[in-house]
């Protein structure tokens, strides 16, 4: 992916706010940026995000945005690369392999802190506490209101807000909000180490055992194994009941998942318990009819979040955010910019989500 043009649109943008400083939200400052366009961020959070989230996969096209933004030298030292897929029976081993995957694995906190970084180098601004709870377009602008009383004047206004976006609701009140996928999951580090094949370097094992999904890769040095499980779970927790029940309980119930699916019992066996993560909301957001209006408009999760089976959430993200950028700067006017965008990543994106629908629809029937 080609980096975005820095000519500035001539006739429409010159500031755009974009609500939601998580992963989307930065990359779409920066690609505005490249454009000639100015950029604010808006984060309704009172506090950076640092340190928080887990671990996820950056797919080819998702490092080829990044580096479209200027990311790629500080992206391809967090993580560890992944350059093969490994599809397995918990029964009957290897199904099939997907060599030159040429992704990177890393913590959702590495990149939010390079992210943030250069957030800070590009002079844009992150206004933290402004929770958007409405928006009101004119022929020359859009103002931003947010929960504190105050206001946010621009010429777009991108929601980068996620599954449960205000922005999608401003745009179209009846608009779907994200589906649970009958999924919960959870992760960690073991002490276990692979050995033979399984043990070799940048490669990623998926494993659907009866009961429930596995995923592992050895990590790097020797240090142990990285993991995590989809366990069907029929009625969404909240955050807040998830934190209620225990990492050993969680460990507990994965253990009781994958008790007859190797080499997860191994792994499993050696998991400190201080090192479960769980993660409650495994969400997908279905076909959104309108992706823009006026001087609103949607990117990464907040409009097409697929199924974590996908392995592209991330990237499919960060792909529309220089998309919409490059869209942005080529066109002299807003609405067929806009709607260029929307032409060139709604057939993506649907792509994805179909097929790991189907992926994901196989894990939650699992035991069933």
């Amino acid at each position: 992916m080609s980096t975005v043009s820095t000519t500035r649109n001539p006739s429409t943008i010159s500031k755009a706010l974009v609500v939601g400083g998580g992963i989307a939200g930065p990359v779409m400052a920066l690609a505005l940026r490249q454009a000639g366009i100015d950029a604010e961020v808006f984060e309704a959070y009172p506090t950076s995000a640092d340190g928080i989230g887990g671990t996820f996969m950056i797919a080819p096209n998702g490092l080829a945005a990044l580096a479209a933004v200027g990311l790629e030298a500080e992206v391809g030292v967090v993580g560890q690369a992944i350059g093969k897929m490994v599809m397995e029976d918990a029964e009957d081993g290897v199904l099939a392999e997907l060599p030159q995957v040429s992704g990177r694995l890393m913590r959702r906190a590495e990149l939010y802190t390079v992210l943030q970084r250069r957030l800070r180098e590009e002079g844009v601004a992150v206004r933290y506490g402004k929770r958007l709870v409405g928006a009101e377009e004119g022929e020359s602008g859009v103002t931003a209101r947010f929960e504190d009383g105050t206001t946010a004047d621009g010429d777009l206004l991108i929601g980068t807000d996620g599954t449960r976006s205000v922005v999608r609701t401003l745009i179209d009140p009846a608009a779907p909000g994200p589906q649970y996928t009958g999924l919960i999951g959870v992760g960690g580090y073991s002490g276990h180490r692979l050995t033979g094949p399984r043990g070799a370097g940048e490669s990623i094992h998926f494993a659907q055992g009866p009961r429930a999904f596995f995923g592992y890769w050895a990590m790097p040095g020797g240090a142990g194994t990285a993991w995590f499980s989809n366990i069907p779970q029929p009625e969404q927790l909240t955050p807040e009941q998830a934190r209620a029940i225990s990492r050993e309980e969680w460990l507990a119930l994965a253990r009781e998942a994958h008790a007859d699916d190797l080499p997860a019992r191994e792994v499993l066996a050696q998991v400190d318990p201080a090192t479960v993560e769980v993660f409650p909301r495994l969400e997908i957001m279905p076909s959104v009819p309108h992706w823009y209006r006026d001087r609103m408009v949607l990117v990464g999760d907040s409009v097409h979040a697929p199924s974590n089976s996908s392995g592209q959430g991330v990237s499919l993200a960060v792909e529309s955010a220089v998309e919409l950028a490059r869209c942005l700067a080529g066109q002299p006017d807003l609405a067929r910019a806009l709607a260029a965008y929307e032409a060139a990543r709604r057939p993506v994106v649907e792509a994805v989500a179909a097929k790991a629908a189907v992926v994901n629809g196989q894990k939650a029937s699992a035991g069933v």
